[in-house]
């Protein structure tokens, strides 16, 4: 079973925009598109960039320091298929956003 963790109200993540928090000992990005949440580990592969701080763009995260983008449904880089952002499950109850981090 997995451990839900407080991270955010509906209204701390607005739709289409990315946000960052902590959740025990990993940063996880959150990103709202068309109602759904989604959750990435928040550190970009490359050089441990801030996804949480990225530009949203539809459902594709780009990374603020090296352009690096993600789908945020499926953590997939764009331009290199074999990459893959590790995502979190996401629960919403009330007005609660809660995220499974797993290791």
């Amino acid at each position: 079973m997995p451990t839900w963790h407080p991270i955010a109200t509906v209204e701390e993540c607005p739709p289409g925009e990315a946000r960052e928090f902590l959740v025990e000992d990993r940063i996880v990005a959150l990103f709202q598109v068309d109602g759904r949440f989604y959750a990435l580990d928040g550190i970009c592969p490359h050089q441990g960039g801030p996804l949480g701080r990225g530009n949203l763009c539809g459902g594709v995260v780009t990374c603020p320091w090296h352009g690096w983008q993600f789908d945020v449904a499926s953590g997939r880089h764009q331009a290199n298929l074999a990459l893959q952002q590790a995502g979190f499950p996401v629960k919403i109850e009330g007005q609660n956003i809660f995220v499974a981090v797993t290791e």
